[in-house]
């Protein structure tokens, strides 16, 4: 991977762990991160040698929102001003980009994308943007005692980010206007209560249990069925049930054919482990 300024990297067992680097500042967010968490996660998208990512924060926090000096510098109409504290991309949009990242536009979009799964280790305090990056992963695990807040309705911000959209979704419509009217601080343990994350486990336990999971779906799942089911499932919220039916069934017929497909029924019927390709 790149030399990076503001998160880390690490690549063990098929499993690339990104660790957002600023603990100073409870991994607040810039615009320097957001480029890098993206240009990692995309990079590791491509990369047939990785078939899981991981996201977690340095120190004793996930990460606490926008870095607060960038906000105090925010003018109205400043585009620079936003993407110094909100990543935002100011190159053109890339007219090749896959279908899903048409459907997802916006900061974190290139998570949804992304042909891998990617689980977010939230050790700590995680608020405002840092949140919403979290609602992108595909599964979320969480320290039982980490802190939560939307934070937004405080700051006289917005539900930013495709969060209004998200938030209904992952938790009910009660669930997130109370989330976003109060900004209140909730715990790890309602956040799991909530649906708002997977699990929520004791400190010492979690990146354990996240490695764990990673390294199973590392191994024991084939790249090419978590990739095509990621895809179904971001594709279905723009779907009828029956189009959603048709491509299951194209997809199926498709995996027959596959390497993968192979590979998974000989090893139980030989009874060892599968060595999938992710073909």
């Amino acid at each position: 991977m790149a030399n990076y300024e503001q998160i880390l990297t690490d690549v063990e067992h098929q499993v690339l762990t990104i660790t957002l680097n600023r603990p100073d500042r409870l991994n607040a967010w810039t615009g320097q991160m957001q480029l890098e968490v993206e240009d990692a996660i995309e990079k590791a998208g491509k990369d047939d040698t990785i078939r899981c990512i991981v996201v977690t924060g340095a120190g004793r926090g996930f990460c606490a929102g926008a870095d607060m000096n960038g906000l105090q510098e925010i003018k109205p109409d400043s585009e620079a001003a936003d993407a110094a504290v909100s990543g935002a991309s100011t190159a053109e949009a890339d007219p090749a980009a896959d279908d899903l990242a048409a459907l997802y536009p916006g900061r974190f979009g290139y998570m949804y994308a992304c042909p891998k799964p990617i689980i977010a280790a939230i050790n700590g305090p995680c608020a405002g943007i840092g949140l919403i990056f979290t609602l992108y992963a595909d599964l979320r695990f969480a320290n039982q005692e980490a802190k939560f807040t939307t934070a937004f309705a405080q700051r006289g911000l917005i539900a930013e980010h495709g969060i209004a959209w998200l938030l209904p979704r992952l938790v009910g419509e009660a669930q997130a206007l109370d989330l976003l009217f109060t900004a209140r601080v909730f715990r790890g343990a309602e956040a799991a209560n909530i649906g708002l994350v997977n699990q929520a486990l004791p400190a010492k336990e979690l990146l354990p249990h996240v490695m764990e999971t990673a390294v199973y779906l590392s191994n024991q799942a084939s790249p090419r069925s978590l990739a095509i089911m990621k895809r179904q499932i971001r594709e279905s919220y723009f779907q009828s049930f029956a189009r959603s039916l048709e491509v299951a069934d194209q997809e199926m017929q498709a995996s027959f054919a596959s390497f993968d497909f192979k590979e998974g029924v000989d090893s139980f019927v030989e009874k060892r482990p599968a060595k999938f390709q992710g073909r």
